[in-house]
């Protein structure tokens, strides 16, 4: 897709250092736009923008969203802006719910507003499908939610809602976009709240096996990086007034179980080791405020972004692996 309209536009990534953020920004940087980093480095990695420090059509701002001065001044001559800086994880969100709200809500609503008085023609935040909480039905649909079933939830629907009040009060435009489970290079698979496809990746690669929350049937629409980062290019570039102020899951539409996930990756990995046949994974309780099962429905997004997921799991997985490899052993041999 070309994305050259954004050739020397004015782009501000808040959570720049971060997985989706990094990846964000070289896709921008690529299409020639000026972009300026926003980041606290909290839970994002400074080696992920270093390829692009010594670029002069990038900056980087080391500082908090939760200060609103750092906002004013990370927008200032910005036409757009990404916000995808969040304190993520359900299980986290359990434990530090008041520095989720801080982070995910004043943060938000304070880049919203800086970005208002700045005049950004654009607003593109980082919305969740953890919105859709209790709502059983599958796929999902974002005109129907349900109640949110962590702290985490709760404030990814917060943003929802101001951004509603910013149309109907200031006509300040934004498109949300709820991801579903991202994955891909440079996501950490280190920590306790690291994701499950690069937490499965690296155990596997140690001949370790897997911990599975539950029994495994839980399942998840898995979405490689790729696939979001078109989307957020989309919702910066377009034209269509339609789609402005509006909501979309941003996934492949498939889904898959924890347990065929596993398998999935051994297969994949074999040829790394050949010991990881007999490799089987370990299951553990499940965790506090987990939603059973997710599929999206990625029609809207279709319709009114021109959405196309490139990368299925398997293709996705294939390439991140890729990336594993070379990544992790670099680490061991550092």
């Amino acid at each position: 897709m070309n994305f050259k309209v954004l050739k020397n536009a004015n782009v501000l990534v808040t959570g720049g250092c971060g997985f989706i953020g990094s990846n964000l920004i070289e896709a921008l940087l690529e299409a020639e736009a000026f972009v300026t980093c926003l980041d606290d480095l909290s839970t994002g990695k400074k080696k992920n923008i270093e390829p692009f420090l010594e670029r002069d059509n990038f900056t980087f701002i080391e500082g908090d969203i939760r200060d609103f001065e750092t906002c004013k001044k990370a927008v200032e001559g910005c036409e757009y802006v990404s916000h995808q800086a969040a304190l993520g994880s359900v299980p986290r969100s359990l434990k530090t719910p008041l520095l989720t709200h801080s982070v995910n809500v004043t943060g938000f609503l304070n880049m919203m507003e800086a970005s208002r008085l700045a005049g950004v023609s654009k607003f593109v935040y980082a919305a969740s499908s953890s919105t859709y909480g209790d709502n059983e039905a599958l796929p999902k649909i974002e005109s129907e939610i349900g109640r949110p079933l962590s702290p985490y939830a709760v404030t990814k629907l917060v943003n929802e809602y101001y951004a509603g009040v910013y149309k109907r009060n200031y006509g300040f435009n934004s498109i949300g976009l709820r991801y579903f489970n991202v994955f891909g290079p440079k996501q950490d698979p280190n920590g306790a709240y690291a994701a499950v496809i690069p937490k499965f990746i690296s155990s596997l690669m140690n001949n370790e096996s897997p911990v599975i929350n539950g029994d495994g049937s839980f399942s998840r629409d898995y979405t490689y990086i790729d696939n979001v980062v078109q989307a957020n290019l989309l919702a910066l570039v377009t034209d269509n007034k339609n789609a402005l102020n509006e909501v979309y899951n941003i996934a492949y539409g498939e889904r898959t179980s924890l347990i065929e996930l596993v398998n999935l990756l051994k297969d994949r990995l074999l040829n790394y080791s050949s010991d990881l046949i007999d490799v089987q994974p370990k299951f553990g309780p499940e965790r506090p405020g987990d939603v059973p099962h997710s599929l999206a429905s990625i029609a809207k997004a279709k319709n009114l972004l021109g959405y196309d997921p490139e990368y299925d799991l398997e293709a996705g997985i294939n390439k991140a692996i890729d990336w594993y490899k070379q990544n992790l052993e670099t680490d061991k041999d550092n």
